[in-house]
């Protein structure tokens, strides 16, 4: 992937020099659907960046001053043109905005030079920080799946299914909003 800047961001492939930032934010995951991804060591946080240096699907959001990981965003395109997106940010950095301004530069990318069509992102319904997110990128809340799916489980061992959300915007939608309001 070719980089990306933003006035304070840049959007990047992930190197071996992420593996603290990394760890920071896969240490103690805050949304379920992260569960999966837990780190407990720097070793673990490298083995991680190895698989995510080789995959244009993960993109290294960094502080453009320090070139410090405060997160990620990640996409898996469906044929022939949607892309399914999704992010993971440091906590620490929460509220300055950063997560808006990147990922609006990612759609930008996904739109512009990926030709996408459709994007959509799925949210845990208790994840108000993501869909308030979404509602910021103007997309459109499509719905509710009940129960959709499981990434944990009751202390007896029984799957604790997450109702989720989803959020999508079409290209049409983000051109016209880029000619609203700057998007």
């Amino acid at each position: 992937m070719k980089k990306i800047e933003t006035d304070r961001l840049l959007l990047r492939n992930f190197s071996k020099e992420d593996s603290h930032g990394l760890l920071e934010y896969l240490a103690n995951p805050r949304v379920n659907c992260f569960l999966e991804d837990k780190v407990h060591t720097i070793e673990e946080a490298a083995s991680q960046i190895q698989k995510r240096k080789k995959d244009d699907s993960f993109v290294a959001v960094c502080l453009k001053d320090s070139d410090y990981l405060i997160g990620e965003i990640f996409y898996l395109k469906e044929d022939p043109d949607t892309y399914s997106i999704g992010w993971h940010f440091n906590a620490e950095y929460e509220g300055k905005g950063y997560a808006s301004e990147s990922v609006k530069a990612f759609l930008k990318y996904l739109f512009a030079q990926l030709d996408a069509r459709r994007v959509y992102a799925y949210v845990e319904e208790d994840n108000y920080k993501s869909q308030k997110l979404c509602e910021t990128l103007e997309m459109r809340k499509e719905g509710c799946f009940v129960e959709f799916i499981s990434f944990t489980k009751y202390e007896d061992g029984t799957p604790k299914y997450e109702n989720t959300l989803q959020y999508a915007l079409l290209k049409k939608e983000w051109m016209k909003n880029i000619s609203s309001n700057g998007l």
